[in-house]
């Protein structure tokens, strides 16, 4: 990078932790550092509930993931706006009425302890193992800009953000998530504005995604119901439903940040901001991807985008054997622009024949560029048999890195830099939250003072901080970073979700039936999961329904042998 991009970047980074550090004086107690005094308005609570899923995975899977495999994703969020809305009815005039600090300490209210601590416990496993991936994906830039290993870049950063979350609890949080997005939406924009810029003159922005969708690109939406398709509206409405409302509903680093809100109206109104907002940001960053892969039909992307383990190959005992490869993939790209502008012919003279033929053309040209990619990266595993052979998450990152102008590059690297910091700080703020709430509160030490709960919340953030940076080490093998994240969550969020649904409205179940119900749900999805039987959106849907359906066999079975217990009805 340039001296200008690195000002830029600094100057980007500074700004907003010395406004996060000043807005967040006077957090004395534990009220102030989990909840921020209940003190926010609406659009900071939109903005920092947005900013909390929208990490520096987003900016750079995403448009790596549009690059591969076209722009189905967008379709995973479809389910959004309506998990807002339930959740403005249901879940947020309840825990803003009860007023507690977690989502898990009403269900001890509504069931008992244990439904409490398992709940959690499964919390605090989904997000210590996610936000580990979270920190990684910042350590991807320093890596490439650097050319250095990950391994470094991800102990600075991990190391970084503890610090930053340590001294400044959730209205820190919040409010550098507040200016933090309002620099993300605007750099978006320029990054858009300039992928188009820089195509060749005769291909706009229209025909730029027509060639992208020749090539399977810009198939945003799949009305087809295939239960191991991954992405299609029927997974985004029903799959991707049940995931956003498990994720906003009882996940705490989503719930503390709506928690912070003034009211339940300012909760409310911030909410139906982000289901209103967050698919038309995702189209737009999965539209960018689709665009640099136009680019790159007409200018010859690197054979891998992860420079740092090219350069190993480089300068390893195989690099002939690269060349030679190099040289095959140089006539690969050669004969697939000669595809390419005959497709820009056959558009302009709109011959449907012709495009059709075209499009199969660019199809088995774009296959046989795969095919010799594949052989550069089995040359890295034969070189180094830990080699990252997945470089989907540095697509987008190279692109900018190497045409962008200077000054919008270190923007950009700044963007995902501060999407990182936000998503990471929300998330160890609620694994501190519910550590120290949910377990060292009401098993360890009931009595303490509120300034003992305080150091308690910032030791259990390190303690935290810790962890995640070591799982943060082992991201590099899981290969794109935005499914893996949410893989991961439709293993539990399902399960919890169908326990805060129990709570509502089935209110003739008891704690004890849903303990149970929930543990053998998280079984069978285990078991679903590792099986590959459906498609991973799918498993939200069977886990919440699998907990009602259980809890309630289960109360039932034991009304009828005189063990039903006591049930509370807050």
């Amino acid at each position: 990078m340039s001296v200008i991009d690195w000002a830029v970047l600094i100057l980007t980074l500074v700004v907003i932790v010395v406004y996060g550090i000043y807005k967040s004086r006077g957090a004395q107690n534990i009220q102030g550092y989990l909840l921020g005094n209940q003190s926010l308005p609406w659009y900071h609570v939109c903005l920092s509930v947005m900013a909390t899923q929208a990490s520096a995975i987003t900016f750079l899977s995403a448009p790596g993931l549009a690059y591969s495999s076209g722009m189905s994703f967008v379709q995973f969020y479809f389910g959004v706006p309506l998990a807002m809305i339930v959740l403005c009815i249901t879940f947020v005039p309840i825990f803003h009425r009860l007023k507690v600090y977690t989502a898990y300490e009403y269900l001890e209210q509504r069931f008992d302890l244990k439904t409490r601590a398992l709940t959690a416990f499964l919390f605090l496993v989904q997000r210590g193992l996610s936000t580990g991936i979270t920190i990684y994906a910042p350590s991807i830039i320093l890596s490439t800009i650097l050319n250095i290993n990950t391994t470094y870049t991800t102990l600075f950063i991990g190391s970084l953000v503890v610090f930053y979350t340590v001294y400044g609890g959730t209205k820190a949080v919040s409010y550098t998530q507040m200016l933090q997005m309002s620099i993300i939406f605007c750099g978006l924009f320029a990054a858009g504005i300039m992928v188009v810029h820089l195509l060749p003159a005769d291909i706009g922005f229209v025909k730029a995604i027509n060639i992208a969708g020749k090539m399977g690109r810009a198939n945003a939406i799949d009305f087809t119901f295939d239960p191991n398709n991954q992405y299609t509206v029927w997974t985004g409405l029903l799959g991707g439903f049940f995931l956003q409302l498990s994720y906003f509903g009882t996940d705490q680093s989503q719930v503390g940040r709506y928690l912070s809100g003034a009211s339940v109206s300012q909760s409310r109104l911030g909410l139906l901001m982000n289901g209103l907002v967050k698919i038309p940001m995702q189209f737009l960053i999965l539209l960018i991807g689709v665009l640099v892969f136009t680019f790159y039909q007409y200018n010859k992307p690197p054979i891998f985008f992860n420079s740092f383990e090219l350069n190993k190959l480089e300068n390893s005992k195989y690099n002939p054997e690269l060349n030679k490869i190099k040289a095959d993939y140089d006539v690969a790209f050669k004969e697939k622009q000669v595809e390419v502008n005959k497709m820009n012919v056959a558009l302009d003279k709109d011959d449907k024949s012709l495009i059709d033929r075209q499009r199969k053309a660019l199809q088995q040209a774009d296959e046989k560029e795969k095919s010799i990619r594949k052989q550069a990266t089995d040359l890295m595993v034969k070189n180094d048999e830990h080699a990252n052979t997945k470089d989907n998450n540095y697509i987008f990152l190279s692109f900018v890195t190497q045409y962008l102008p200077q000054g919008l590059i270190g923007l950009l690297i700044a963007i995902i830099f501060l999407a990182s910091m936000g998503s990471t700080a929300s998330a160890l703020n609620s694994l501190a939250s519910t550590t120290v709430i949910d377990i060292y509160k009401r098993l360890i030490k009931k009595d303490a003072s509120d300034h003992e709960y305080l150091q308690a919340s910032r030791l259990a953030t390190v303690f935290w901080g810790v962890i995640c940076i070591v799982m943060a080490l082992y991201a590099s093998k899981i290969g794109n970073l935005l499914e893996a994240v949410n893989i991961l969550g439709s293993y539990i969020y399902g399960t919890i979700l169908g326990v805060f649904l129990v709570a509502f409205y089935v209110r003739h179940v008891n704690g004890r039936a849903v303990f149970f119900a929930a543990l053998a749900t998280e079984l069978v999805i285990i078991i679903i999961g590792k099986l590959d039987l459906v498609a991973y959106l799918w498993l939200n849907v069977i886990g919440c329904l699998l907990v009602v359906l259980l809890s309630v066999i289960i109360q039932s079975m034991m009304k009828k042998t005189g063990i039903a217990g006591e049930k509370n009805n807050i």
